[in-house]
């Protein structure tokens, strides 16, 4: 695997084991210019642009009424819940994210080392992009892409494909249908993640692979420790608070060990870690972008995260969102802040015959 540093680190595992890969060695550089002073960056206002947004598919009507919430729309499917708005301004800063992680990793669409797939699932495939993409690198790939929502566009390569489903719903495709599945930001979306990686090892094939990438909080400083007053930790509160009441964690990353092994998984776990800044405070215009692109897709979905996390699940009050808001959006763009979030990547296979 190639070295995605600086900002990167990567180790291998037995599932039994206990070693997790929480935040990469290395800081990254910083531009001088963001030494110790506050402020807007100002370099972010022409990136959206550049993100192409498409139109969705036609798809029964019991589905694309969509709860509404704050003047935002939600999912309404067999009863599934995800925290996060599936309307066009919520699918935009998806869309931005998946563009900067292309960046992060250098163009990469995974980490696992396929050999020919020839059947992809994509869980959760929000609005489809990486489906898509991966369809066109692998043309003689058949891809599926599964979400609750319908927001995925019309015109699609011949090889991609979606369709509506509850992820946490038994599965109905066959044993040992996949080569490689594909999972990218559920968290605090499932419950029972044993369940789903055990309906993930039986439909892969011997010898498929699993991988599944997803940010760790909390969100961390890049040089040294984030201020004890900062947002950023109050941030990550709001989403451990609603996922334990919830009962669908948005700390991930630190039960994968324990989880794949009861789900059956026995091979090696692969993990990988990378930092994503948060603003333009990095030297190299690699993690510039990135950082940027970062900041953007917060901003677009500030509100989204906030509305049905605080007001359905924890209960505040608008005022109390809007406080809280406010000084996320000024953490953002506060140049003393070299905050990151770690993004985690594992990929484990399923043992051949």
């Amino acid at each position: 695997m190639s070295d995605l540093s600086p900002g990167s680190t990567t180790t291998s595992t037995s599932p039994t084991g206990s070693q997790s890969t929480k935040s990469p060695p290395e800081p990254i550089g910083v531009d001088p210019a963001f030494q110790g002073t506050e402020g807007d960056d100002g370099e972010d206002s022409d990136i959206f642009d550049e993100v192409d947004t498409r139109s969705t598919f036609s798809v029964p009507e019991y589905i694309s009424q969509f709860r509404r919430l704050h003047g935002r729309t939600y999912h309404n499917y067999q009863g599934a819940e995800y925290w996060g708005p599936n309307d066009d301004r919520q699918n935009e800063g998806l869309d931005v994210a998946h563009h900067m992680m292309n960046v992060a990793m250098d163009g990469k669409l995974f980490l696992a080392p396929l050999n020919n797939p020839q059947k992809v699932l994509d869980v959760g495939t929000g609005t489809g992009i990486w489906a898509i993409d991966f369809a066109d690198e692998h043309p003689g790939a058949i891809v599926i892409g599964t979400d609750i929502s319908p927001i995925q566009p019309a015109l699609v390569p011949s090889n991609c494909s979606f369709e509506i489903d509850n992820c946490e719903l038994p599965w109905t495709y066959r044993d040992n249908t996949f080569d490689y599945i594909h999972i990218r930001g559920l968290v605090g979306c499932v419950r029972d993640w044993p369940g789903l990686y055990a309906e993930c090892l039986r439909t892969l094939k011997p010898g498929g692979w699993l991988e599944q990438q997803e940010y760790a909080l909390p969100i961390a400083g890049n040089e040294t420790p984030l201020p004890e007053d900062c947002v950023w930790h109050d941030w990550a509160r709001i989403f451990r608070d609603a996922g334990a009441r919830t009962r669908r964690s948005f700390d991930v990353t630190d039960h994968w060990h324990g989880w794949l092994r009861e789900a059956g998984f026995t091979g090696r776990l692969h993990t990988d870690c990378i930092r994503l800044p948060i603003g333009g405070w990095a030297a190299s215009a690699k993690w510039k972008q990135v950082g940027l692109l970062n900041s953007l897709s917060l901003e677009e979905g500030l509100d989204g995260f906030a509305s049905y996390l605080c007001t359905a699940v924890l209960g505040w009050s608008e005022v109390e969102i809007e406080l809280v808001l406010a000084r996320v959006r000024s953490a953002i763009k506060n140049k003393a802040y070299h905050a990151f979030y770690p993004l985690q990547t594992i990929y484990i296979q399923k043992p051949p015959v």
